[in-house]
């Protein structure tokens, strides 16, 4: 090495990290600004399914981006590992950011019918397929140019990414709000920070221009040997097939369980079960998300002097402690006349349980006219958690709050207009019933903790980065340079792309079907109790390898 190639090094490594942390930052702001505004689109996008299900379709769209990002990572991991790092990563921006602002132009359910949310899914598809090269490339770019020393801290800035994107998102969301007024916000402005996507692509795509290929793939290249298979040595070698399963069954469903959980759960519990305005929902998870983004790097740097595996194990087990009793306190922090409410008046639904169906249609066709179905129909759209008590068959359902009892209404053989009036009777009793019991029609901003919440939240942060900042660092050691892309990309986008993308709909789902509000948390519970015991027995200390020699 010449002195003028070390007088280069270490600014090109300070480059090399800015430079990709700066690129995947922009692509998570992109994908948190839908989740974010998922309220929003559900009005615009899906108009006559009703306020629930729209709701959960949106949800499921959110979801949609994360379904395929296992099948963007097959397609750029394989090009990242036959044709380099950096082209590969030069696509993935791109089409993420396109998508991102085709998203801000496209008309909704109003304007074009049909074709509006036609259109929607087809670019939550393409920000998913995007984003399943993005991380790979962005990682492994920066953990190749690292010393084995500082791979960890280094790579965490790549983890510490997330945060910046959802506070960038958040950020845009909250300030734009604020000048145009909620209102038109709702109506049009939510469109500008998808638009805002444009200018912040265009810096993106300068920066990473400036930057050469990974020094482990240009040795590699330099090598040469014989031609790559990147899905047969990658999958069907059970050398390296082996640690794709680890990676998967021991890091990565609990990276979807514990981070999503944290960050985008949260925000659905605050905001429909426990009534929060949106507004401070939004405000709460900056603070704490800001308060957060430091650990990224620091668990990051942890690793490099204790090992990823104890480090990351340490996130999982407290998220487990937490789940639980955390969501509880948040509660009562946030919505304590609610929990009041719920201890004195608990509320029940008394119903023939064959009469009872899932509170939950993803295509908005299901009627949901028995007695049951309407009873259970209104208390899950108030957000409001119940138990069930079986009934004698042939029964009408009635819900009991507190002492008092309503009646709910057989809707079967009634037609449509029939069937909503029944059900908006039913409607105005039970909720009366609530208001005499005590039950809080929104959370009252002069009662949230917004301290304790805060305090509650970030101890979900902790653990989401205790496990997420030394990851990248954890995959890159386990996968030699020839297979490294593909090998490490896919078990990182089904961990988080199915577990942790579908987390919101499917623990609405669990909560509804339930009727208890804290019933979805057994979603992420069942994932991280997994990992953990995987971890446990399966997956080695990686800290240190050098990744030239690794499966060799």
């Amino acid at each position: 090495m010449t002195d003028a190639t070390k007088t280069r090094a270490e600014p090109g490594l300070r480059t090399v990290v800015s430079a990709s942390a700066a690129g995947t930052a922009f692509e998570w702001y992109d994908f948190f600004v839908f989740g974010s505004l998922a309220t929003v689109i559900a009005r615009h996008y899906f108009a006559d399914a009703g306020e629930t299900v729209a709701y959960i379709l949106a949800l499921l769209t959110f979801g949609l981006g994360f379904i395929v990002r296992p099948l963007g990572a097959l397609v750029f991991g394989w090009f990242g590992d036959r044709t380099g790092r950096k082209a590969t990563f030069l696509v993935t921006i791109t089409l993420m950011g396109l998508a991102t602002v085709a998203i801000g132009l496209v008309p909704d359910y109003g304007q074009i019918g049909l074709a509006a949310p036609i259109l929607l899914l087809v670019m939550r598809v393409l920000q998913g397929f995007a984003l399943g090269g993005e991380y790979g490339g962005a990682v492994i770019y920066v953990a190749e140019h690292s010393p084995p020393a500082k791979r960890g801290l280094l790579t965490g800035w790549i983890q510490t990414t997330a945060a910046f994107g959802l506070i960038g998102a958040l950020t845009v969301i909250l300030i734009t709000r604020k000048i145009i007024g909620v209102e038109a916000f709702d109506e049009w402005g939510w469109r500008i920070p998808f638009i805002l996507s444009a200018p912040m692509l265009a810096v993106s795509l300068w920066i990473r221009l400036k930057l050469n290929e990974s020094p482990a793939y240009t040795r590699m290249e330099a090598e040469g040997g014989e031609r790559r298979a990147p899905y047969k040595e990658a999958f069907f070698q059970w050398g390296n097939g082996r640690f794709v399963l680890i990676a998967l069954f021991g890091i990565m469903i609990a990276q979807g369980a514990v981070w999503y959980c944290g960050y985008f759960y949260t925000r659905f519990f605050m905001e429909r079960v426990l009534k929060v305005d949106t507004n401070t929902v939004d405000q709460l998870l900056l603070i704490v998300t800001i308060l957060s983004a430091g650990m990224y790097v620091f668990f990051g740097w942890l690793s490099d002097r204790v090992g990823r595996k104890p480090v990351m194990l340490f996130g999982m087990i407290l998220a487990l402690v937490a789940f639980f009793p955390g969501f509880h306190a948040l509660t009562k922090a946030a919505n304590p006349a609610l929990a009041e409410a719920q201890a004195s008046a608990p509320v029940t639904v008394v119903a023939d349980p064959a009469t009872c169906a899932l509170q939950f249609d993803p295509i908005g066709k299901t009627a949901f006219s028995s007695s049951c179905d309407i009873a259970k129909g209104v208390l899950s759209n108030a957000g409001i958690s119940y138990a069930n008590v079986d009934a004698p068959p042939g029964t009408t359902a009635l819900v009991r709050v507190g002492g008092a009892e309503v009646v709910s209404v057989e809707g079967g053989g009634m037609d449509k207009a029939a069937l909503k009036a029944a059900r908006t009777g039913v409607e105005t009793r039970i909720k009366a019933a609530l208001v005499d019991a005590g039950y809080p029609a929104k959370a009252d901003p002069a009662r949230i903790n917004m301290p304790l919440v805060a305090g509650i939240l970030l101890i979900f942060m902790v653990a989401a980065t205790a496990l997420y900042g030394p990851q990248a660092a954890a995959l890159v050691e386990l996968f030699p340079t020839r297979v490294r892309y593909t090998a490490m990309s896919l078990p990182y986008h089904v961990g988080t792309g199915w577990v942790g993308g579908l987390l919101p709909a499917a623990s609405f789902a669990l909560v509804a079907a339930s009727g208890n509000i804290y019933f979805g948390l057994w979603y992420s519970v069942a994932f991280t109790v997994v990992a953990v015991i995987v971890s446990l027995i399966w997956l080695p200390e990686t800290k240190g390898r050098d990744l030239h020699t690794v499966g060799t």
